[in-house]
């Protein structure tokens, strides 16, 4: 019976693949690399499996902590095949929020550099006449957390109640670290790649991103991030790109639940977005939960707003930190909340802009966000002192009615302070039909 489930449930899964797809499994509790890669006999690493897929192929991935070859942290996907993370070790169930597979490295490990940009890194061939066409590749069940790898204040930015002070940037590092933050995306895809196929985030989460959590530059085909979590990444939870100047990308973002995205340095002047939609890209932008961003909820000032289409409708916004939407209405940017959408119906780009809403019952998350790193984030104060020059060239520059010069000095509460992974996987659930849902 246990080994009619299983196959039952690998054939559900490699369904929707060509026939001509191969099935690879690995194990990172039961496999070896020497092992041929299959159910009962499974590779042990995650980038064997990669140096042996071939295009189409679909990689079953079982729980454990994969750290990348000589655990340097990244893997990096030079054909376009599918992964599925979330079984136990004997591949028998699955479940991604039980059996976790995850990309978690750590501080220690952030000396092995490469080009990879990301924790997932996809570059397939640069030219579009060799560059793999037709493709269906599905990225689902995963969990990226950087909250290891990255360095923190011991005592400043550090709130009651929470594992870290705030986030450096690099090169600074707490002494207790090896290295300072790695600064990198969590799933990231070469601009200069080039590839005609299609792409589906699900299942996955997102959680203490040090810089964007998907940032997807895409040459031709279609682009899905549907049902996942971001939590507590940087400077922009979703970014998709069109690399193909004379072409377009049609992407969806549904049923995601994405919260904390903190702006690109602690002065939090820029960035701190959770999705963005950019020149020569359509976006449907639909049911997913959009709050308690540092900046804004959807960022439409990147590029040319004739050049791009967006339809965000039907989703919950609250408590972003500036505002729920910021969009170019030329000569300015103008920042709007959720209750004055209506006022966007006939801006460049914005194709539809209906059933959007505030979040009425905060309680819904109640026991799910982190009460404690909420506290200090609605609680969170920002201050700068200026410290002019008192010198001779100031005194001149006063006279001639020049700008002074001095140092600012500035002081945040908090930043970018880690996030428990085991707290954003509650996120999954919280609100029927907004946001993302249990994984099935």
């Amino acid at each position: 019976m246990k080994n009619c489930k299983k196959i039952a449930l690998l054939l559900a899964l490699s369904a929707v693949f060509s026939l001509g797809a191969k099935d690879i499994f690995v194990s990172l509790a039961t496999g070896k690399n020497k092992n041929p890669g299959t159910a009962d006999a499974p590779y042990k690493n995650l980038w064997k499996a990669l140096s042996v897929a071939q295009v189409g192929d679909v990689i079953h991935v079982a729980e454990g902590n994969y750290p990348g070859r000589m655990k340097c942290g990244w893997f990096k996907m030079d054909k376009p095949v599918s992964i599925f993370g979330g079984y136990s070790s004997d591949f028998s169930k699955r479940d991604p929020l039980t059996y976790k597979t995850m990309f978690q490295p750590k501080n220690e490990h952030n000396d092995k550099k490469s080009g990879a940009l990301g924790l997932l890194h996809l570059e397939f061939d640069k030219s579009p006449m060799t560059a793999p066409k037709g493709f269906n590749i599905v990225i689902d069940g995963l969990i990226f957390d950087d909250g290891f790898a990255s360095s923190y204040h011991a005592v400043k930015g550090k709130p009651a109640g929470l594992d870290t002070g705030m986030w450096l940037e690099g090169p600074a590092k707490n002494k207790a670290d090896k290295f300072p933050s790695a600064n990198r995306y969590s799933i990231y895809s070469a601009t200069a790649s080039r590839g005609e196929g299609n792409i589906t985030i699900s299942n996955c989460t997102f959680v203490n991103g040090s810089n964007y959590a998907v940032n997807l530059n895409w040459y031709k085909g279609n682009v899905a991030i549907l049902n996942n979590v971001f939590c507590n990444n940087r400077m922009l939870a979703i970014n998709v790109t069109c690399s193909n100047g004379s072409g377009t990308v049609d992407w969806e973002c549904a049923y995601n639940t994405i919260l904390f995205t903190w702006s690109r340095l602690n002065d939090l002047a820029d960035m701190g977005f959770a999705i963005r939609n950019n020149t020569n890209c359509n976006a449907n932008i639909h049911n997913n939960i959009i709050g308690l961003n540092v900046l804004t909820g959807y960022d439409n000032t990147k590029g040319n707003p004739k050049q791009k289409k967006t339809k965000l409708d039907n989703n919950i916004f609250f408590l972003n930190r500036e505002s729920d939407v910021q969009m170019t209405m030329s000569p300015s940017v103008v920042k709007v909340r959720v209750d004055s959408f209506e006022d966007l119906e006939e801006v460049d780009g914005i194709e539809s802009i209906e059933g959007n809403i505030d979040l009425k019952d905060p309680a819904v998350f109640k026991g799910r966000i982190n009460a404690q790193y909420l506290n200090a984030f609605l609680s969170m104060k920002y201050s700068e002192k200026t410290k002019l020059d008192p010198g001779k060239c100031n005194a001149l520059r006063s006279v001639l009615g020049l700008p002074l010069q001095g140092t600012i000095t500035t002081k945040v509460d908090m930043y970018a302070n880690r996030y428990p992974q085991s707290d954003a996987l509650k996120l999954f659930g919280a609100v029927a039909g907004y946001g993302a849902q249990l994984p099935k």
